[in-house]
């Protein structure tokens, strides 16, 4: 093993370490909040499918990278390689669809009551489960082509025919095709992406309305964005634009995977690292945002117990 693959297997391990505590300290405290008696918002319904997407994508992921880069064969044949990479894809769409629907959701919250979204705020609610079934089952029949077009390493197809990733290929095809099955495996994100700018800027232009309202108000006890709503929604833009930025970088490095005829071991696992980034940080900024809010639920909980 040399010292390039050495350090490559110490960053996997450690995003996918930290990574998988991060979600899964997350995972147990909104589960704790649920089984104790607080009552949950709908957005933590969300973040909460954001998360187990996370994890499917460090475990999907970073586990077989990281003992491919130790140097460690990995054989997990035809089918453990087509349900593999289908495992990685419909995390990676969960995560992106999750993300989206988050900010769609909040931007429909604090919308004013008059605005044309106003009628969404008390339909919303009613939706959030079955929205989110729809887009796990959505990018489930999407990525269903992976299962058709990948493969083991000790494959007995003509290796000439096949691009390596590591620990498993893909049958390779011509360029034509390609670019057809990426722009087909490409629009749900496009679309998702779209939706996140637009309602992040729409989030953005509401707080800064409020912001500018309350410093009409010449009351000293009223601090302009105190409110669990702002604190919710800066929360949000957060998560969204930290994943927008890695999201982009990542679009770069798997255009590059799908045109290059041989990619290199180092672009393969350079890819992957940049897409295991947000579900590493993502669990860390929601617990650092959201702190204020899980004590004053404990508060309520403590005090409804109390004689």
């Amino acid at each position: 093993m040399t010292t390039s693959e050495g350090v490559i297997g110490v960053i996997f391990l450690l995003q996918t370490v930290v990574g998988v505590l991060g979600n899964s300290s997350l995972l147990y405290h909104y589960l704790s909040l649920y089984f104790t008696g607080c009552r949950l918002k709908c957005t933590d319904l969300i973040l909460k499918h954001v998360i187990v997407a996370n994890l499917l994508t460090l475990l999907g992921r970073g586990v077989p990278h990281t003992i491919a880069a130790f140097g460690w064969q990995v054989s997990l044949g035809d089918v453990g390689c087509k349900l593999l990479f289908y495992l990685q894809r419909i995390s990676r769409g969960g995560t992106i669809g999750s993300t989206c629907f988050l900010s769609v959701f909040q931007a429909i919250t604090i919308s004013p009551r008059n605005s044309r979204w106003a009628e969404l705020k008390v339909k919303a609610p009613k939706y959030v489960g079955s929205s989110l079934c729809l887009i796990w089952v959505l990018y489930s029949l999407v990525n269903v082509i992976f299962l058709m077009y990948t493969t083991g390493n000790w494959s007995k197809k003509n290796l000439t025919s096949l691009k390596y990733h590591g620990y498993c290929s893909s049958i390779r095809h011509d360029k034509t095709t390609e670019s057809l099955y990426a722009a087909l495996l490409s629009l749900p994100d496009v679309l998702c992406l779209g939706l996140m700018l637009w309602t992040s800027s729409s989030m953005v232009s509401i707080l800064y309305r409020h912001k500018q309202q309350m410093r009409h108000i010449h009351r000293t006890n009223v601090s302009p964005g105190s409110s669990p709503e702002s604190r919710a929604t800066k929360t949000i833009l957060l998560l969204v634009s930290t994943y927008v930025c890695f999201y982009t970088l990542s679009c770069i490095f798997q255009v590059s995977l799908l045109f290059i005829y041989n990619p290199t071991w180092f672009l393969v696992n350079i890819s992957a690292i940049v897409a295991g980034f947000f579900p590493t940080v993502s669990p860390f900024l929601i617990l650092s945002c959201d702190a204020n809010i899980c004590a004053f639920c404990f508060d309520n909980i403590r005090n409804r117990k109390s004689p």
